[in-house]
């Protein structure tokens, strides 16, 4: 039996979709950045596209395969432009997303090594605190830090890790520190900033502040601190080119009373005097 069959010249677009192994919207998306022409309608109003578009759509799916960008291939298609200039453009943005997906998967590993949030914060934190046991950081700790790698970087978040270590070996001081919160916490828009409580409050936590920094320094974690500034300093300066820990803080919503930020305020005052004098 003999068989014969006429290929079409043009194809609808469900039809170039299908065959490219695409979809219509991505197509009329290409069609909308002008990555693809957008062919001629047919008397039913259809678009229509013919062999080139075809071949057209097999060399974007293929690039979109190869996960280069629209943009890129764009340029890729430009016959204008030097095309060992598109080809570097290419490698280094293939190679910035190897990096990111090299430095997800690091971050992947890391949080399911560590087994709690706490793994996706830098690998200075994590090294630090992955010693102690399980739940002997409070959610609350982990959220601290999070807040200070936001303002201060990595360094700066590896460093008050020393206060959690204490904290979650010390169960002495740990209750210091939660007595201490509540205190705080309960400085509402009730209490006047000048009220006597507010003033004893922040010296007690000043005096908090300095146990916690008599045992860092007895159990030697701040050796470890000078260590870290040694070797990951340049970390710090870069982390300041992108926000100032200033502008970064006022960014970060507290919702405290005027009392318990004049409790704080006055206890940095008290800790600034006690560097001065030192």
């Amino acid at each position: 039996m003999h068989l014969s069959f006429t290929s079409p010249r043009q194809v609808k677009i469900g039809d170039a979709a299908a065959f490219a192994g695409t979809t219509p919207r991505a197509i009329r998306h290409y069609h909308q950045i002008g990555l693809l022409r957008e062919p001629e309608r047919g008397g039913d109003g259809r678009r229509r596209y013919g062999y080139d578009d075809m071949i057209r759509l097999l060399w974007i799916r293929k690039m979109a395969e190869a996960g280069i960008r629209l943009d890129d291939m764009r340029a890729a298609f430009d016959e204008t432009r030097d095309i060992e200039e598109n080809l570097v453009g290419l490698e280094e943005t293939l190679a910035a997303q190897e990096a990111e997906i090299r430095r997800q998967r690091v971050a992947v590993q890391r949080l399911r090594a560590v087994g709690s949030p706490l793994g996706l914060l830098s690998d200075l934190v994590t090294d630090r605190l992955g010693h102690l046991p399980p739940g002997a950081l409070r959610p609350s700790d982990v959220d601290a830090l999070l807040v200070t790698e936001r303002i201060f970087g990595p360094l700066g978040a590896a460093v008050q890790a020393s206060s959690f270590i204490v904290l979650a070996t010390h169960p002495g001081l740990r209750a210091e520190e939660d007595r201490l919160n509540a205190a705080e916490a309960a400085l509402d828009d009730s209490v006047e900033p000048d009220d006597p409580r507010v003033e004893e409050l922040a010296r007690q936590r000043y005096a908090h502040h300095k146990a916690l920094e008599r045992v860092v320094e007895a159990t030697g974690l701040d050796r470890a601190e000078e260590e870290l500034f040694e070797i990951h300093g340049d970390l710090d300066e870069e982390h300041e080119t992108q926000m100032s820990a200033f502008e970064a803080f006022t960014k970060m919503p507290y919702d405290f009373s005027p009392a318990r930020m004049r409790c704080i305020e006055r206890a940095g005052q008290l800790l600034g005097q006690d560097l001065a004098n030192s």
